[in-house]
């Protein structure tokens, strides 16, 4: 695995943490982490800049889907300072995965998320 491999995941990974942050303090850490101070994230139903709208919209989701979590489904890819990736939002019940989308990332030169472009590729009716 090259370098540039692991910076591409690790981010990946740091942004997992932040969206599976249920607990406001760790959330703003995760988030902290994760993304640059002037960081942005975008999909059909946000479009917000800095730690603490991106951390709001990280609650919302919560709220909107308690006991659920996010996973990466497949693998990061990347290049120069962009990754794409495929996740799912899964129920910890049942296994179920309601939610699926994919989203794109800036990288700035820390190898904190500078945006998010987020696609959401399966909605349940009425969410």
């Amino acid at each position: 695995m090259s370098a540039n491999t692991d910076r591409y995941e690790n981010a990946v990974a740091r942004y997992f943490e932040a969206w599976n942050a249920r607990e406001p303090e760790a959330r703003a850490k995760a988030v902290a982490a994760a993304w640059s101070a002037e960081g942005t994230y975008t999909d059909p139903l946000a479009d917000v800049g800095g730690h603490a709208q991106i951390a709001a919209v990280i609650a919302a989701a919560h709220e909107q889907f308690p006991g659920f979590a996010f996973r990466l489904t497949g693998s990061v890819d990347g290049h120069h300072d962009t990754a794409r990736f495929a996740w799912e939002l899964v129920s910890e019940a049942d296994g179920s995965a309601p939610v699926a989308g994919s989203d794109v990332v800036t990288l700035d030169a820390d190898d904190r998320i500078r945006d998010v472009l987020g696609f959401l590729d399966r909605v349940p009716t009425g969410a």
